[in-house]
């Protein structure tokens, strides 16, 4: 769905993307992650047409672009930097100017565009806003019209940037279960974000990308893989730390971190041995340390 080979852009003497690979897949929901500056918003405009390259290749549904962005852009929906309205027309008015001048496969189907209008402000939250200008909108309201605009052409591909921007944890979930009904339907996803809890929840796949580089491309999974290590909670600390005998890496309360063994073999030791166990599981990392393990301390680098 997405390909990229080498992709490079350069403002001046500094590099903002530095020869990335992307590879996003049919079915995939990909997180991309970086912090801010990091290069990601540069990289969604890339491929979609709105930057050109320095240098490298990009594909999307298997066309060149931007040579053939007329013909791919018709089945990509997008959000970036946020969206862009008329203030003083409600939504419903600037979706009808956008589908009105959109694709040749959107004019087609004008007999349904108030029906298409109204579905796509019901999934994204905005049924009930009615004549109000967008310039009344808050953050959250601008943000779920970008999206609703992004819909209209029922994408195949959906590119997003920061899509749950300015909204509040109710916001976010409705948003997070609106893009996995997408998914469901056959939608890939490719997200852009920098709140790794949101993407450790929605995601199948990740691109990790700091200070321009793309520094790994995974699996969600294999990202939070088992360490090796076992987590185990016990009112009897003081005593498990005894009994294993500097196996422990870490004691934090009641809870230790015990290096290698199998988990049912130490479960079975503790309690042979008389000590409560609350908890006891293989440690997996968050997507936050694994990020973190990968980028380092964050930059301030600024992106052009």
């Amino acid at each position: 769905m997405i390909t990229t080979h080498a992709l490079t852009k350069r403002f001046g003497s500094l590099t903002a993307v530095d020869s990335i690979d992307l590879d996003v897949r049919p079915g995939d929901i990909y997180g991309f992650l970086g912090a801010n500056g990091s290069g990601k918003t540069t990289t969604v405009r890339m491929l979609l047409g709105l930057v050109m390259a320095t240098s490298g290749r990009i594909e999307l549904l298997g066309q060149p672009v931007p040579a053939a962005a007329g013909r791919v852009l018709d089945q990509v929906g997008a959000m970036v930097e946020g969206p862009a309205a008329y203030g003083h027309l409600s939504g419903r008015a600037n979706l009808g100017l956008l589908d009105a001048s959109g694709s040749r496969r959107a004019r087609g189907a004008r007999r349904d565009r108030t029906e298409r209008i109204t579905q796509v402000l019901e999934q994204v939250g905005l049924a009930g806003v009615g004549r109000r200008p967008v310039k009344a909108y808050s953050l959250g309201m601008r943000q779920r019209l970008g999206l609703a605009a992004a819909l209209l052409r029922r994408p195949r591909l959906l590119v997003l940037d920061e899509p749950t921007n300015g909204l509040d944890p109710q916001g976010i979930r409705e948003i997070r279960d609106l893009l996995l009904r997408l998914h469901a339907g056959g939608t890939t996803i490719f997200l852009s974000s920098h709140l790794l809890a949101e993407v450790e929840q929605l995601c199948t796949r990740v691109g990790v990308l700091d200070r321009g580089r793309l520094v790994v491309q995974s699996e969600l999974a294999d990202l939070q893989a088992p360490t090796g290590r076992t987590l185990v909670r016990t009112p009897d600390a003081a005593a498990a730390l005894a009994l294993l005998d500097g196996r422990v890496e870490h004691r934090d309360g009641e809870t230790l971190l015990v290096r290698g063994g199998d988990p049912a073999a130490l479960n079975a030791l503790l309690v042979g041995s008389g000590i409560r166990v609350r908890e006891l599981g293989p440690e997996r990392r968050t997507l936050e340390q694994a990020v973190l393990e990968l980028t380092g301390p964050s930059s301030d680098r600024v992106e052009g």
